[in-house]
């Protein structure tokens, strides 16, 4: 007897929650199995996974409407999304998006009417170094130029399927490879030395190397690595986790999807000495939705590890040392890259961020302990732990130790990925990628600080300009303002829209520099402008909020020659 459409998706969407469990935690990748073969997310399926989880089908609608790359209503085949954050409109987004246009005969929005194309806008891609960046599906173009997008539509139209891989397709693609320029210390890493190093150590020997090292998280925030440890350590808990937040959305940010594609292993081993650390048997690796294609690869790296004993069961034989890790897919949320945003995305909850305390080291994910730390940061655990705590302690600065990594674009000669002390002055910096001439520079991503060039002589640490990596630069002929206008679009987007302050702040702001585009600002406005963005770095309840206004009072600060009393349209090249 043949199944009806609806009994199908019964049957499948049994067999997904066997596979991911019968949980709310199982909600997100049960919702993309069901997009990825049925096209959509239907009102019936949303019911049905509601009655297999127990709870209302508008939670599950909720959770649905928050990610951008989820959705209950018809797309087209090809869905392409046009990356349009700064470093891919520096490149040259605007000539590519009315080339789609003209091609397709749709708008931004807009589907076509034999149901084939969607195209929208996106956000962050993780290829700044490569722009312009186009997703279409799960497969990513870079370097995209007009006279390639016709290629691109044709081949959608005749093949139907997967795209052929030739020649001519690497062309259009690129390559997608950025090389760590000068990353010394992952590109001579010894597999799973940190590993066997610690393996006979016991929880407080590891904290103490790691305390040693003055390790700082390298996501941005800067929280010491042996503290956040420590206290998952002492918290109590059924079971305890390690979770990787590879959610790496920082427009400018580009180093962990580096580290996940060259070293997959440094990252996963740094996992597994932070489990021996803390206690934890189970690990989750948050991989943001514009990587999907790196899936298959990193699951092929996990099972290769589970042969070799350094994962899974009694890991390299030692009795009761048991930690496996698992990937679990984002969505296309920015805010997730906060760390309780993603541990409620985890939970099949809408990103939000939660209110602290309490703190993930002691009620995290499903309630248990629970350490989150981002790619690089598990990738340099693994080196200090082959290499001892001193090696990283004698980098970077009393304050700032160790090494980092930066993810270098925009108006440079050598864009990439470098490996430099902490402490490095942005003149030594802008150096050595052949960006001299720069006038101004993005320390930080979206988020951060806009650096004038008088002010290029200080240092990148905890102490002076901190920073998650991303460095971009701009040249002389670039518009500050208009910089400020496309970051502040990105927050706008961005925003989970929980807290007033971001929500409604992130507004204003785009508001301010419209009527600064248009010369229509006076001072006093632009003064009341600043004034709302110090109060939401005070308000906001998350870090999205509370950096979203960086770039504005920065520019606003530091380039006031450039953006009063304006009568001309403002262009970025």
């Amino acid at each position: 007897m043949l199944l009806t459409k609806r009994d199908q998706m019964v049957e499948d969407i049994n067999v997904w929650a066997d596979k991911y469990g019968r949980d709310r935690s199982a909600m997100m990748p049960i919702l993309q199995e069901v997009q990825k073969k049925y096209g959509r997310i239907f009102s019936f399926s949303m019911q049905t996974i509601a009655n297999l989880l127990g709870i209302h089908p508008v939670e599950v609608y909720g959770v649905v409407s928050f990610y951008s790359f989820l959705h209950n209503e018809t797309r087209g085949r090809f869905f392409i999304r046009l990356c349009r954050t700064i470093t891919c409109e520096m490149a040259g987004k605007d000539s590519v998006a009315r080339q789609l246009q003209n091609d397709l005969g749709i708008e931004f929005g807009q589907t076509t009417k034999d149901g084939m194309f969607t195209l929208e806008w996106g956000n962050c891609m993780g290829m700044c170094d490569q722009g312009p960046a186009m997703k279409v599906n799960d497969q990513i173009f870079t370097r995209v130029t007009p006279q390639d997008v016709h290629e691109i539509i044709e081949r959608c139209r005749h093949a139907l399927t997967a795209y052929a891989t030739d020649g001519k397709q690497e062309k259009i693609a690129a390559t997608m490879k950025t090389t760590l320029t000068n990353g010394l210390t992952f590109g001579t890493a010894k597999a799973d030395a940190g590993l066997k190093a610690i393996i006979g150590q016991n929880s407080t020997d590891i904290l103490k190397m790691i305390e040693a090292s003055g390790l700082r998280g390298r996501g941005g925030a800067g929280f010491p690595a042996s503290m956040k440890w420590k206290f998952a350590a002492q918290a109590k808990g059924p079971v305890k986790y390690v979770v990787c937040n590879a959610d790496e959305g920082e427009p400018g940010t580009f180093k962990d999807r580096v580290i996940l594609s060259d070293c997959p292993d440094l990252v996963f081993e740094g996992m597994t000495i932070a489990a021996r650390a803390i206690g934890a048997t189970k690990g989750i690796v948050y991989l943001r939705g514009e990587y999907t294609y790196l899936r298959g690869f990193l699951e092929s790296v996990l099972e290769t590890r589970r042969e070799l004993g350094t994962l899974g069961q009694n890991i390299l034989g030692s009795q009761g040392f048991n930690f496996d890790i698992e990937i679990r897919m984002g969505a296309g949320a920015y805010v997730c890259g906060e760390e309780t945003a993603l541990i409620e995305s985890l939970e099949g909850q809408r990103g939000e961020p939660r209110n602290r305390p309490p703190f993930p080291v002691d009620t995290g994910f499903m309630g248990c302990p629970t350490v989150v730390n981002n790619v690089e940061t598990l990738a340099y655990v693994s080196c200090i732990a082959s290499r001892g705590a001193n090696w990283f302690k004698n980098c970077g600065t009393d304050k700032s130790p160790g090494l980092k990594l930066f993810s270098v674009s925009g108006d440079c000669d050598k864009p990439g990925v470098y490996e430099f002390p902490l402490g490095i002055t942005i003149a030594e910096l802008l150096e050595q990628v052949g960006g001299q001439n720069a006038k101004a520079v993005q320390v930080g991503g979206a988020s951060g600080q806009c650096i004038p060039a008088d002010q290029f002589h200080r240092q990148i640490a905890f102490e002076d300009i901190a920073t998650g990596g991303s460095v971009i630069v701009f040249g002389p002929h670039r518009d500050m303002l208009a910089v400020v206008k496309n970051f502040l679009e990105f927050f706008a987007d961005e925003s989970c829209g929980q807290c007033t302050p971001c929500r409604e702040g992130n507004l204003k702001l785009l508001e301010g520099v419209e009527m600064l585009e248009k010369g229509q600002c006076s001072m006093a406005y632009l003064k009341e402008l600043c004034a709302l963005g110090e109060t939401m770095q005070l308000a906001s309840k998350c870090g999205l909020g509370q950096s979203s206004p960086n770039a504005f009072l920065s520019v606003v600060k530091n380039f006031q020659d450039e953006i009063l009393g304006r009568t001309e349209p403002i262009f970025l090249s």
